[in-house]
């Protein structure tokens, strides 16, 4: 018995501004059970195996013809667009510009 993968579009780390290496998919599974604390030491823990595999893929195509050759139920995660906001850096200096100026 296979549990369901998922393919998706990972997001943006904070550290990230741009969109480089933000075209992966990836495939990873979905939790079968749920974590545990270990009493002795307070870690983390599963004895879910497949939780720990997680595949990249360049498209989305990709993930699913791998998921479908290896008769791997999925379910795939299409990625929000991304609004693009228009800014100008001159609107930082004009005059009546709402905020404070602090220097």
């Amino acid at each position: 018995m296979h549990m369901i993968a998922r393919i998706y579009k990972p997001a943006k780390t904070a550290m990230q501004s741009g969109l480089a290496k933000a075209k992966d998919w990836v495939l990873d599974y979905e939790p079968a059970t749920a974590r545990e604390i270990e009493p002795l030491m307070g870690w983390t823990s599963s004895n879910d195996m497949l939780s720990q595999v997680r595949l990249f893929f360049e498209t989305k195509e990709e993930a699913v013809d791998y998921a479908k050759k290896n008769a791997i139920p999925y379910r795939v995660f299409e990625p929000n667009p991304r609004a693009a906001i228009k800014k100008s850096y001159a609107d930082n200096f004009k005059y009546g510009r709402i905020g404070s100026w602090t220097h």
